[in-house]
């Protein structure tokens, strides 16, 4: 490891107190290299077994890895909390100049304990943490936040800042994280455990230089990866059209959720395409840092001024597909405009925007069928594709209006829980569904993914290449495993996930080289078991059961493309899963 790199370096921090320190510890990272490797070894050493995830003992940690602030597309962060959202682990990753600004500040990692008596935000840099009154900005929405933050404190450039809105503050268990206005800590409630402990914002700002190994070796190998990112034919889909080049294609196969996954073809896909946002809505493309590609791709939503004629407030809206199918197709809204609306609703709430949209269509269909109604819904009536209800319905959860918009606050599986429903609430280890119907490989994915995302082992990728013929239980539950393994040691450098194909094992072997990490092939297979493992037995001493999960009835009743799923494969592959998990092999 080289002498002053900050990865060895964590910081720590205690909101209860007011008081940081950092400690060297060389050989966390060694073992670990960064990143998911290093974040779920510290968490395993901070989170006690049996808190509730709002304790002020739930720890947040933020850690970078080797690949960030040095190559192309090593653009993460990777945040580990016990989840408010699940109980159980909780990961989530963000892009933007998080991870750059962490690493530049000079610390590897940072432990954030405790819970603070007022509202804060913190400043870290490389004298330490600065902590400021939070009073003024607890209530504001997220892009308020962010204007505040800015005019008070310098580093414009070369800073981060992640915040929190109101979802956050009344604890939605599903509320995010925002950085640079247009990424997201998305996933399992991030948002709600800053809320707890009363912290509004982390400000980041990075001012230094990185050391390498080998400045001649660094150049080569980093032309190397710049040309081969440039030149691979699946990365310039993200350029051209961002991830929503995916409706088309999956509303063809039959793959699209809609309405609740009561469909999976929409009759308005065209319209809340990819092609249509870039056509219609398009004003520019953004890159985090260090990175190529630029697949953040921005809107512009122009909304008339009451009794101003042709005059029009602009706001620019981030727009993914997994944003566009949970806010559109799930919930029968097909106009990008509406989704536009919704998304920057959701977005100043502090709100995930998958978890949002799949718990608008399950009250939708809960309200159908005469679960739910108006007393409950405050005298809504939320149906498909009405976007002025769905906007104030996100409102309500937001600030959980009553008893109902509480219980949606906690998600779909808690909802159902109380209402009924459960046979249409579309959760995987607790996590709202992803955009993906895809076959076997899309929900198996969902089942056994640390974090029950698509992004786990990509189980929807592997649907769409092999033939249902080729799919067997034994072969996904292998497949789905190894890719996971490879994706610990991927979150660990921290590389997007869009780099996989360029990033192989070899390439990450040389990566870490350059910062003084010696991990040869075959050991860089046995970290990321060892680290996929850790995080399991983090979940399974918090009560995880991997052969147990509840499988949401609505994913068998409508057809795939592989056709109807049967429940009997699906247990299949998670009792192989688990037995590879806990071979030690």
């Amino acid at each position: 490891m080289l002498k002053d790199d900050p990865l060895k370096r964590v910081l720590y921090v205690d909101l209860a107190t007011k008081k940081f320190w950092v400690e060297e510890r060389p050989e966390l990272f060694e073992e670990n290299i960064g990143g998911t490797g290093v974040a779920s070894k510290l968490l395993e050493e901070e989170c006690p077994v049996g808190i509730d995830p709002r304790d002020p003992k739930n720890p947040i940690i933020l850690a970078v890895g080797p690949a960030n602030g040095l190559f192309p597309i090593a653009s993460k962060t990777v945040a580990m909390f016990q989840s408010p959202h699940t109980g159980n682990l909780g990961e989530s990753h963000a892009g933007g100049r998080s991870a750059t600004c962490l690493r530049l500040a000079g610390y590897g990692a940072v432990v954030i304990r405790g819970q603070s008596d007022i509202p804060v935000y913190l400043v870290i840099d490389r004298s330490g943490v600065k902590f400021r009154d939070a009073r003024a900005l607890w209530g504001l929405s997220v892009s308020a936040t962010g204007r505040a933050i800015r005019e008070k404190e310098t580093g414009s450039g070369l800073r981060s800042i992640l915040r929190i809105g109101p979802a956050g503050e009344t604890g939605v268990t599903y509320s995010c994280v925002v950085t640079e206005t247009y990424r997201h800590f998305g996933r399992l409630g991030l948002g709600a455990l800053f809320g707890a402990k009363k912290l509004k914002a982390v400000c980041l700002v990075g001012r230094r230089s990185l050391p390498v190994t080998d400045r001649k070796l660094y150049r080569e190998l980093y032309d190397e990866l710049l040309k081969r990112l440039r030149e691979t034919p699946a990365l310039k889909k993200y350029h051209d059209l961002g991830t929503a080049v995916n409706v088309i294609p999956l509303n063809e196969r039959g793959a699209l959720p809609t309405r609740n996954l009561r469909q999976t073809r929409f009759e308005m896909a065209e319209k809340i395409s990819g092609e249509y946002f870039a056509e219609h809505l398009l004003s520019r493309r953004l890159a985090c840092s260090h990175c190529p590609m630029a697949c953040i791709h921005l809107a512009a939503l122009r909304t008339p001024y009451e009794d101003e004629p042709y005059f029009y407030k602009t706001t620019f809206i981030s727009y993914d597909y997994e944003p566009i199918y949970a806010n559109g197709s799930m919930i029968g809204v097909g106009s990008a405009e509406g989704i536009l609306k919704l998304l920057d609703t959701i977005d100043n709430l502090g709100l995930d925007a998958m978890s949002s949209g799949v718990v608008l269509a399950w009250a939708t269909e809960a309200f159908e069928q005469g679960l739910v109604g108006e007393e409950e819904t405050l005298g809504l009536r939320p149906r498909f594709g009405d976007v002025e209800t769905y906007l104030q319905m996100l409102h309500h959860i937001a600030y959980q209006s009553n008893e109902f918009y509480a219980a949606l606050a906690r998600g779909v599986a808690y909802a159902s829980s109380r209402y009924g429903g459960e046979d249409f609430a579309l959760a995987f280890g607790g996590n709202e569904m992803p955009g993906y119907h895809t076959g076997y490989g899309a929900h198996l994915t969902h089942l056994t993914g640390s974090r029950h995302s698509h992004l786990d082992s990509g189980g929807y990728s592997y649907d769409q290449k092999l033939s249902p013929e080729e799919i067997t239980p034994e072969k996904l539950a292998h497949i789905l495993f190894d890719e996971e393994v490879y994706r610990q040691i991927l979150s660990s450098g921290v590389c997007c996930f869009f780099g996989r194909s360029v990033y192989n094992y070899e390439t990450l072997s040389r990566i870490f080289k350059v910062s003084g990490f010696d991990f040869e092939v075959e050991d860089l297979k046995a970290l990321g078991r060892k680290i996929l493992r850790r995080k399991y037995a983090f979940k399974k001493a918090r009560g995880f059961e991997l052969t147990k999960l509840k499988i949401p009835r609505r994913i068998l009743e409508t057809v795939s493309p592989h056709g109807k799923l049967e429940e009997e494969f699906l247990r299949q592959g998670l009792a192989i899963y688990k037995s590879l998990l806990e071979s030690g092999a």
